[in-house]
């Protein structure tokens, strides 16, 4: 009986251990391309970002310091806010 719960117990902890690893991330870089009509957003360090349909547009504009909120979505990376950083 004591096996069974310690087995429970260290499942349900690597279960809630895993959520974790789905958190949101950050990235800061300059824009080297943005297209509304795509819904696409590339760093000019190379990382590409797909937008939303909810998307609402700060203002961006090529060459401009934004930092990104993002999850994976399959093998894309979704922007989920996007702010201009100053």
């Amino acid at each position: 009986m004591r096996k069974i719960i310690v087995s429970a117990a260290a499942a349900a902890l690597l279960a809630s251990g895993s959520v974790a690893f789905a958190a949101v991330k950050h990235t800061t870089g300059t824009i080297k391309t943005f297209d509304t009509a795509s819904k696409s957003l590339v760093l000019d360090n190379g990382s590409s970002f797909t937008l939303p349909e909810t998307f609402k547009d700060p203002g961006l504009k090529v060459g401009e310091k934004v930092r990104i909120s993002w999850d994976m979505s399959g093998k894309n990376k979704v922007a989920e806010a996007v702010k201009i950083v100053k």
